[in-house]
This record gives structure tokens, sequence and C-alpha cells, in this order.
């Protein structure tokens, strides 16, 4: 099952639907949302309306997250692109709700940002308790120079708009090892990311674990699994984000995002 939060043709209220094949049908009560769907797995809301999918705006799947986790270093090669130290355990920061934003729309750049780079990403979307809900694409974007001056990554990280993810979420029952998926980036049409989840330090089960030492998971909450080499501080010359440039981001099983920089 696909699960998408999105715009009717001609309509600014939110609807949340099902995306089959290449359809997306809207759950009859318009006040349902994804996120209720999240929180009781075993609904089965009456259907109303489809469209077709080119026809509809495709939302962030879960608009507001309460929360977004994101994981450092979780992959090898980015780890040694990096010229960091493998963890020892989980590196876990937040993105701030207001990160969250639409698979495909344009991301506008603050002007206090010079350094804007990519972070292709599996993100792990929360059900009810430590249960995983479904995945979906993520690009985890980083403000590399206030990164690199500010101890605390909330700048950095947390902008708004730099979580663009969906383009829906898949459930959990459709993807049946999420540690054995391809995960490419391309920016302006060239491949820049190309690895698995496979290669993962930490894996999803790890991470849930880690986290919920500290923290209750909730239905909704998204964990950003990591990013692997091919990030743009990681080119011979760096190779940072400008305005106009597009990202695209596939997950196998996942779909795609994509998003211009404004």
């Amino acid at each position: 099952m696909r699960l998408a939060t999105f715009l009717p043709p001609g309509s600014e209220t939110p609807r949340a639907g099902e995306v089959r094949d290449a359809r997306v049908y809207a759950h009859a009560l318009e006040q349902l949302t994804v996120l209720d769907r999240l929180a009781d797995p075993e609904a089965t809301p009456v259907e109303s309306q489809s469209w077709a999918l080119d026809e509809v705006t495709l939302l962030a799947p879960v608009p507001t997250p309460r929360a977004i986790f994101g994981i450092g270093l979780n992959y090898a090669d980015h780890v040694r692109e990096t010229g960091a130290e493998a963890p020892e355990q989980p590196l876990v920061f937040m993105k701030l709700p207001s990160s969250a934003a639409p698979p495909n729309a344009p991301v506008h750049c603050p002007a206090v940002v010079g350094r804007l780079d990519y972070e292709g990403e599996l993100a792990v979307i929360m059900g009810p308790g430590r249960s995983v809900a479904g995945y979906a694409v993520a690009d985890d974007l980083t403000a590399r120079d206030l990164q690199g001056r500010e101890p605390q990554w909330t700048r950095a990280k947390g902008a708004d708009g730099f979580c663009p993810y969906g383009p829906w979420i898949t459930t959990a029952e459709e993807v049946p090892d999420p540690h054995a998926l391809s995960l490419r980036t391309w920016v302006n049409g060239e491949l820049r990311q190309n690895s698995n989840t496979s290669n993962l330090i930490f894996s999803v089960p790890e991470l849930i674990e880690f986290i919920s030492q500290t923290c209750t998971l909730q239905a909704g909450d998204v964990i950003l699994t990591g990013t692997p080499s091919g990030v743009g501080v990681g080119q011979d010359p760096p190779a940072f984000l400008s305005s106009g440039d597009v990202v695209r981001i596939e997950i196998e099983r996942l779909g795609a995002i994509q998003h211009a920089i404004a």
C-alpha cells in the first residue's frame, strides 16, 4: 500500500488517499489523514473519488511530523569521504517539523547558506509503539557552512524545507527487507550517489532501539537513516547546490522525489 497526502485538481484542501498504479484514490472522509492511518493500521476507509497521479499535487505524506530524527555517518563510505571516524553508536540529530517538505516542490535556500548539500536517504515512518509503518525517500538537505561552524546542527539541518520526502509512504508489508534497497541520487542528471541500504552501519531495528532509550516514538515520526558517499562536500572539488539545480533521489520499491533549488 502507498499512502499519500495530496491536493486534488483545483483544490487547496489536502486529502489523504492511496496510490495504485498511476491513480490516487481519496478517502471518503475528508478529515481522515495519513497520520490517522499510521496510528490505526487496521482502519480500512471507504474510497471516494480518484484522479490520475499526474493531475494531483503530492504533499509530504505527513505534512508536519511530530519529530524528524536524523542519523549521521551511517554508511562507511560516507564516513571515509568526510574524513570522520566511524561512530561507535548512532549519531542522532533533529530536524524541525517545519523542515518537512513536499517531494517535488522547490526548496528555498536561505540567504545565509552558501554551501547547500544534498543527502539521499531512506526514511523510516513509525507506526504505533515501536512498529515500522512504512518507508519513503528523503533528502536530508544540509548547510555545510553552518554545520562546520556551529556545534549544534539545528540551523544547518533544520531549516524550513530542508527535508523533502515522499513521494508517498510505502507500507512495511510491501518492503520485505529495508536493508536491500538500491539508492541513487542525481544532480542535474549526473549520478552522484549509487549505493544500497545493505551498507548501513546501524540497521533500522538498531536505530529504533537506540532512539527509544530516551524518546517515545509515535506514529508518524520520521527517522532518516543516513546517506551514502557521493554528497557534494565529498566531490573533488566540492560541488554544492545552486539556484536552478535539480536533485532527484530514487530508492528501489519506494519511488522517487525530485526538487529544484530556488
